[in-house]
């Protein structure tokens, strides 16, 4: 059990789960996505950059050393550029509205982390809104995703309360991050 919690872990980080996302929301709903290049975007900003992260830690001075702790600080430094990168380049590539959602809802999640976890002093999981921000995405944009999803999150719930990486007021935190960040982009959404 062990194993399988370790593995499940692993194989939904943020990263994963978010490519996982775009390849799902261009093969069910491409007109969102709006072609190839976006998505190849899509993927390079909010999957490649992130995971590079892992590797690099080892050569970037400020992290290097620091072992798991320094990997996930430069894994959230590497997916906050890649949310700004999609962005910029969203903008650039004239992005479809769908495309801004996504850059917006993980940039914003980000930030809502960082202010849960640093400032109020609360600890809400980043894996846990890893994962749950892809579902909330897939569900906003019609594409059947809720019971495929609740079983990953269950699995990531169970994986990370194995584990004893996260409490579940933890995981029920940040599985709150990306539903609050979505709702407020749809609030707002009128006004841009």
């Amino acid at each position: 059990m062990d194993k399988l919690s370790r593995w499940i872990r692993v194989a939904t980080a943020a990263p994963i789960l978010a490519g996982c996302m775009l390849v799902v929301l261009y093969c069910c709903r491409s007109e969102l996505i709006g072609g190839a290049p976006p998505l190849q975007w899509g993927l390079l900003c909010l999957t490649v950059l992130p995971l590079l992260a892992y590797p690099l830690q080892r050569y970037i001075p400020g992290f290097r050393g620091r072992g798991r702790e320094g990997q996930r600080s430069l894994a959230m430094v590497f997916a906050v550029i890649g949310y700004l990168l999609g962005c910029v380049g969203n903008a650039l590539l004239r992005g479809t509205r769908a495309m801004w959602i996504v850059y917006t809802e993980y940039l914003l999640s980000g930030l809502l982390l960082l202010a849960v976890n640093k400032l109020i002093g609360k600890k809400a999981s980043g894996h846990a809104c890893g994962a749950a921000g892809p579902v909330a995405l897939l569900c906003y944009f019609g594409v059947p995703a809720l019971l495929p999803g609740a079983v990953l999150l269950v699995l990531v719930w169970w994986a990370s309360l194995h584990t004893g990486r996260h409490t579940s007021a933890q995981l029920a935190g940040g599985t709150a991050v990306p539903l609050a960040a979505l709702l407020l982009i749809h609030l707002l959404s009128p006004l841009l």
